[in-house]
């Protein structure tokens, strides 16, 4: 896919980029996307996911490419006054700022939202991703995305009976804070637009988590029980599971009646209308281990590529379980423009598909420091005072060893 055409949705906003390993990039990164100016900025010895591989090319790992295109990058040391310095100034004209240090961190160094940033920019809008928040009992306390699966009881509704309770395979927390921290900057923005005046986002993992236990949550409000991993099956749907057949697994989810009836009608199994073990969802979730044998047997016959193409055709949610590289390389993929290419990077592309400013990929991930001149020119820094920060050591061209 080439570089979209439209600057995008967001051109014109400035963005300071203080994050690193994946909520807070990832968020960004969506900004960047759609047009935001993201600038990077990195400790010393860089963003901790540039090591995170293998895979790596030219020295970064996968992890960091992943989540970094758009960005312009620097370094810059922030435990010293003159690397705050720095971020001040380039905070001039900034419309967000977002990162993930621990809390009390920003307000030690002087650059806490309501005390120093805001009376200086109000227009400001400070985003802030933790682990748990500020207060509270475990206000101020580390945050990780398999911690906060297991903590939020996400891991306690995945897996199996047989395996019990199971990190998911994607860091599902982190990627969910990064979407919701847009979701939010997104608004503030909009309330910006009335009142002139930025605020304070208090975004954390354990929220992000416990948001998406649904509909858990919703079925624990209402009957008392704790609910259980169910495997690949629903826990309020029937049938809704997955399927070996002659040539893969499949999967399928029958919502009402109606898709029920024609499931059957599609599997010539008239029979299972007019079973009363499967008359209801309430009835085909009391018998659901006799309706799964049943439709077992049936699949097993089919070829499942084929059997899902017709059942979607037919108005029937179901599709193979295909791996992360048949996916990659699946022809919708690419009508989708789901798959970046920018020379020799590949990446996925955004699902956000506007139809008058399209965004995307447009550059790869920063190289570390790649943009510290160019950054600091753009804001005002001369050559010699540059050349000055670079011999103190506040701001890097190369990773400072551990």
């Amino acid at each position: 896919m080439t570089a979209p055409i439209s600057p995008g949705a967001l051109a014109g906003l400035k963005v300071i980029d203080l994050t690193r390993v994946l909520g807070g990039p990832y968020a960004t990164m969506i900004l960047a996307d759609h047009g935001a100016e993201v600038i990077k900025i990195e400790p010393p010895g860089g963003d901790e996911t540039r090591e995170w591989g293998p895979p790596f090319k030219d020295g970064d790992a996968s992890y960091f490419l992943g989540v970094n295109r758009n960005k312009k990058g620097l370094a810059v040391d922030l435990a010293r006054p003159e690397g705050r310095a720095v971020v001040m100034r380039l905070l001039e004209g900034a419309d967000i700022v977002v990162e993930n240090f621990k809390t009390g961190t920003m307000e030690k160094w002087g650059m806490g939202y309501n005390a120093d940033l805001a009376p200086r920019f109000p227009g400001l809008i400070h985003c802030r991703v933790s682990g748990f928040g500020a207060d509270g009992p475990l206000g101020g306390l580390p945050g990780y995305d398999a911690i906060l699966q297991a903590m939020t009881g996400l891991m306690s509704i995945n897996g199996s009976p047989e395996t019990g309770p199971l990190r998911m395979g994607t860091p599902v927390v982190d990627l969910a804070t990064g979407l919701y921290s847009v979701i939010g900057i997104m608004m503030a923005l909009h309330e910006r637009a009335r009142s002139g005046l930025g605020q304070y986002i208090d975004m954390t993992l354990h929220d992000c988590g416990m948001a998406l236990l649904h509909p858990q949550a919703a079925n624990y409000f209402l009957n008392g029980k704790r609910p259980t991993p169910p495997g690949n099956a629903h826990p309020n749907i029937c049938p809704y599971d997955k399927f070996p057949t002659a040539t893969c697994e499949i999967f399928i989810a029958i919502g009402n009646d109606i898709q029920f009836r024609k499931l059957a009608e599609l599997l010539d199994m008239p029979g299972l209308t007019t079973d009363p073990r499967f008359v209801s969802n309430g009835e085909r979730l009391r018998h659901r281990h006799a309706l799964t044998a049943l439709l077992a047997e049936a699949f097993l016959h089919h070829d499942g590529h084929a059997l899902t193409t017709a059942m979607l055709k037919y108005g029937l949610p179901a599709g193979p379980v295909l791996g992360v590289d048949e996916a990659m390389t699946a022809e919708h993929t690419a009508h989708r423009h789901m798959v970046a290419e920018l020379g020799d990077f590949r990446a996925l592309d955004t699902p956000i598909k506007l139809s008058r400013t399209p965004g995307g990929a447009r550059t790869a991930p920063p190289r570390f420091a790649e943009h510290t001149h160019s950054v600091l020119h753009a804001h005002g820094f001369s050559t010699e005072e540059i050349e000055q920060l670079h011999q103190a050591g506040i701001i890097r061209t190369t990773r400072k060893s551990p």
